[in-house]
């Protein structure tokens, strides 16, 4: 490890706590581009489950607010 790195990891540790979880995704993203693994986060995973439940109870979005969901995102 480099030593600026080194220094940079140390300094990380003084910061809010927000900040140091949007390094870590930063860093999950470098892993996963780095490995070609993804590692869900607790978070995404609880998402991840939420919308299987919804799915299998047939809980979708209108088609109406997916096709304005689509047109504001250029998709």
């Amino acid at each position: 490890m480099s030593p600026e790195t080194k220094m940079l990891l140390e300094q990380v540790q003084t910061w809010p706590e927000e900040d140091q979880e949007e390094l870590a995704q930063l860093a999950r993203e470098i892993e996963s581009r780095r490995t070609g693994v993804y590692r869900l986060t607790d978070d995404e995973r609880a998402a991840v489950r939420a919308g299987m439940d919804a799915a299998r109870r047939g809980d979708f979005v209108p088609d109406d607010e997916m096709e304005e969901f689509y047109r504001q995102h250029q998709v």
